[in-house]
């Protein structure tokens, strides 16, 4: 049976609320009938600073999304050959579940910087894309060829990243709203980012 598949990668170190947002906007949006969450082991596009064990983050998603209708966490960048690159991942899903039509969803900060990511133009021949909007974006900047392919979901980001949490953490500060409670439990039972 086909589907309308939403792919939405990312390290998730750690993942928070504004990634919990920003997937209930994709489903909420009708245009997917389910989000596939794919852990990234190690992107290829950042530096190779220091990253928390894949494991670690898989469980830390998975606590995350638990109560989550029509959202599956997948590894299959973890079993696909390194280093990691998106195409691969919708090509290698398109030949394993060719019924389903995919889309590549992310945030419109990750928009405006899509034309310098490895072979964009190959995930655009494979698929469209699902962005995020913020309130008030244009636009201007993105390429015509990208816009095309684009389709925009109503979506009111909220202010946390991944790399905020961390500097929280290590300067003793609560992180209460920004993270789910049961991925908290995770963070200080692995003693991360202290």
């Amino acid at each position: 049976m086909s589907a309308r598949i939403g792919l939405f990668g990312g390290t998730f170190d750690p993942v928070h609320n504004g990634h919990l947002s920003i997937a209930k906007s994709f489903i909420q949006s009708d245009l997917i009938d389910e989000l596939w969450v794919l852990l990234t082991p190690y992107p290829p596009h950042k530096s190779s600073g220091f990253q928390t064990a894949y494991d670690i983050r898989l469980e830390m998603l998975k606590k995350a999304f638990w109560d989550q209708n029509n959202v599956s966490i997948k590894t299959i960048e973890n079993e696909l050959p390194k280093p990691s690159y998106s195409v691969q991942t919708i090509r290698y899903l398109k030949k394993h579940h060719p019924d389903n039509t995919y889309y590549y969803c992310m945030g419109e900060d990750s928009l405006s910087q899509f034309h310098s990511w490895k072979f964009y133009q190959e995930i655009l021949q494979e698929c469209e894309l699902l962005v995020a909007q913020r309130p008030g974006e244009t636009h201007k900047d993105v390429e015509k060829k990208i816009l095309k392919r684009t389709h925009f979901v109503n979506h009111t980001p909220l202010d946390i990243s991944s790399s905020q949490i961390r500097e929280n953490i290590a300067a003793g500060k609560s992180i209460i709203v920004q993270v789910p409670e049961e991925v908290i439990k995770v963070i200080e039972k692995e003693q991360l980012y202290s």
